[in-house]
């Protein structure tokens, strides 16, 4: 399942990223690097902690001890279990 499609109050895993073009402005590769920089990586824990009010979007995540905030279309290239 893709992060972008979880409600607030999931927690799970990441088992993988998968960027796709329409995800984000920035080209693919770019998009990717941010998010492993931000610690979106393979086997880490992750909890959505907040949702945005119009649309829920932004949403809050904590990534395992780290809160960031990201767009939903951007964390649909995170897979999540």
């Amino acid at each position: 399942m893709a992060l972008g499609l979880a409600q607030r109050g999931f927690r799970g895993r990441i088992t993988a990223i998968s960027v796709s073009p329409e995800a984000s402005d920035l080209p693919v590769g770019e998009l990717e690097r941010r998010l492993i920089e931000l610690g979106f990586t393979e086997g880490a824990q992750v909890e959505i902690l907040h949702e945005g009010l119009f649309g829920r979007d932004p949403i809050a995540v904590r990534v395992n001890d780290a809160t960031v905030a990201i767009r939903r279309r951007e964390a649909m290239a995170i897979l999540v279990s």
